[in-house]
């Protein structure tokens, strides 16, 4: 079963690869019917005072390309877009086939150490995403940066955080185990999906305002920046409860494991510097003031900090959390 995970890791990359060219497809040709619109409306009425008659004058448009050859774009980029969802459908379900089976094999919840963690986190928020495409179609684009999110966090745990099945340490045998770690995981997840439409809505915000330098140039093709902004607050603010609620249930665990609900360990540290900083962005979401980027920043920094639990505390520190199993 271990193999057979590792096999279906190793699948699943290569799936959410594909979906994220068939993604970069659709971007590369997503202003096409955008085009046809804009080349019908150059032909505009100018005002009273053109032409000496006082009266509106009809001016030529400049050729426009063929509609024909706008049609095919257009189609060729709905294809693509189409295929890359029914790709990343198939990625994730290869994506939860790997992480169930792994956890067969260790004949436990694939929680154990940071490989299983990021392979559970990562697919939550494939499926998660899928569910908010099924909702909004209207966001597939956002599809390509979350597909490279997706091969960026297998690739990485596939080669620097991948271990061999063990049992679980004695440490994390309780029931508090499937509690807390399940609700931080999911949590985690919808975080990490939020990061996606933040980081496009400041790129698409700034597009909006004129400005034309990279990387603003690269949301030219992205959804309206409001309705990205919509989406960022509405996942952040269903996670937030969710991720309280686990940080409680961590502290219960710890009570029952250590003795005390709270030490300041490194990981406990970073979790309440996460809470604070995430409370504070939908504080500032909701304060009429405080404009949507800079709240949204916020939220970006917010996600740092939860990188910072995950990765760097498992790196660079030591205390009772450090049971990552990093070869």
């Amino acid at each position: 079963m271990s193999a057979l995970s590792d096999q279906l890791v190793t699948f699943a990359i290569l799936a959410y690869l594909v979906a994220m060219i068939c993604h970069a497809v659709e971007y590369a040709l997503g202003n096409a019917r955008a085009v046809a619109p804009a080349a019908a409306a150059k032909r505009e009425l100018v005002g009273a005072g053109v032409g000496g008659a006082g009266g509106p004058v009809d001016v030529p448009a400049a050729p426009a390309d063929p509609p024909a050859r706008l049609g095919r774009s257009a189609q060729q980029a709905r294809l693509a877009g189409r295929v890359a969802v029914w790709i990343t459908a198939l990625a994730a379900a290869l994506h939860l086939a790997a992480t169930v089976t792994r956890g067969i094999a260790a004949d436990r919840m694939p929680w154990g150490n940071m490989y299983e963690f990021v392979l559970t986190v990562s697919w939550v928020s494939a499926a998660a995403w899928l569910a908010v495409l099924w909702k909004r179609p209207s966001l597939r684009r956002l599809g390509l940066f979350l597909t490279l999110v997706m091969v960026l966090l297998l690739a990485f745990a596939e080669l620097k955080l991948y271990v061999e099945v063990v049992p679980l340490m004695p440490a994390l045998q309780s029931a508090w185990y499937i509690v807390h770690v399940s609700t931080i995981s999911f949590s985690s997840s919808i975080f990490l999906l939020g990061a996606v439409p933040a980081i496009a809505f400041l790129m698409r915000n700034g597009y909006e305002r004129g400005r034309r330098s990279f990387p603003y140039t690269l949301a030219k093709r992205l959804p309206a920046a409001d309705g990205l902004e919509r989406l960022t607050f509405v996942l952040h603010a269903f996670s937030f409860p969710i991720f309280t609620f686990a940080v409680i249930a961590g502290a219960i665990w710890a009570e029952a494991a250590w003795g005390r609900p709270w030490g300041w360990d490194p990981k406990e540290t970073w979790a309440f510097i996460s809470w604070v900083v995430y409370a504070g962005y939908l504080h500032a979401r909701a304060t009429p003031s405080v404009k949507r980027n800079v709240a949204t920043w916020i939220a970006i920094l917010g996600f740092l900090t939860m990188l910072m639990n995950l990765f760097g505390v498992n790196f660079f520190f030591t205390g009772l959390h450090s049971y990552a199993g990093v070869s």
